[in-house]
């Protein structure tokens, strides 16, 4: 068989790029998720960030339409400012979790400051920007600590849930805590359990099954709302 003439291969080729454009822009015009958001939760994971974890729990959100807040040791944050970059690269949200992970109660109210301080400028250093939202390690919290994040302009955030994902939770038991969420509501995630990685795909099917999204949380509230 003779090939075609190249200006007919040349016409195909171009009357297949117009319909694919046409197809593309159709669908574009219609986003996935518009009206299947009945109500938004907060998905946050602490830790990070790390060259080993959050590389694989970045695509994992990112594959399943999920955005998330990560709240950020200041001394990984410095370690791996291109993780950092990253996670806002995909669309999350970076909130100060202290310098070192201490037990913040029973530091002097110098020491706490130091630690949220320098998380501010390894985060912001690093390109994420200047966090507004800040998790005390293990969710202790006084008086003390209260002040240094008031003087910071930072809203505490705790969790309505616990995964447990960071005492051996099961990816079931992941799946299971993220189906007791409702509107407005946060939990507490780690990025280094393998298990919570493994639970990610079925995180998206419990939201999308309940009418919910994954939201950011409001510095007003403290509240998970849309993006």
């Amino acid at each position: 068989m003779r090939a075609a003439p190249r200006s007919l291969l040349t016409g195909l080729a171009v009357a297949a790029t117009a319909l694919a454009g046409t197809v593309t822009s159709t669908v574009d015009a219609v986003p996935a998720h518009a009206a299947a958001c009945n109500g938004y939760v907060g998905l946050t994971f602490d830790d990070g960030p790390s060259g080993d974890h959050t590389p694989a729990l970045l695509n994992a959100l990112r594959q399943n339409g999920l955005r998330a807040t990560m709240f950020n040791e200041g001394q990984f944050a410095a370690a791996y400012p291109a993780q950092v970059r990253a996670e806002v690269n995909a669309g999350m949200w970076i909130g100060n979790h202290s310098y070192t992970h201490p037990h913040l109660t029973q530091l002097s109210q110098a020491q706490v400051d130091s630690e949220v301080s320098r998380t501010q400028q390894a985060i912001a250093a690093a390109g994420g920007g200047t966090p507004q939202l800040f998790r005390p390690p293990y969710g202790e919290t006084n008086a003390t600590v209260q002040a240094v994040e008031s003087k910071y302009g930072l809203r505490q955030i705790i969790w309505d849930v616990d995964s447990q994902d960071w005492n051996g939770a099961s990816t079931d038991a992941i799946v299971q805590a993220v189906s007791r969420l409702s509107n407005g509501q946060i939990i507490l995630m780690h990025e280094w359990p393998a298990n919570t990685l493994a639970a990610i795909p079925r995180i998206a099917q419990t939201l999308a099954s309940k009418g919910l999204c994954a939201g950011r949380i409001s510095p007003q509230t403290g509240r998970a709302v849309a993006p």
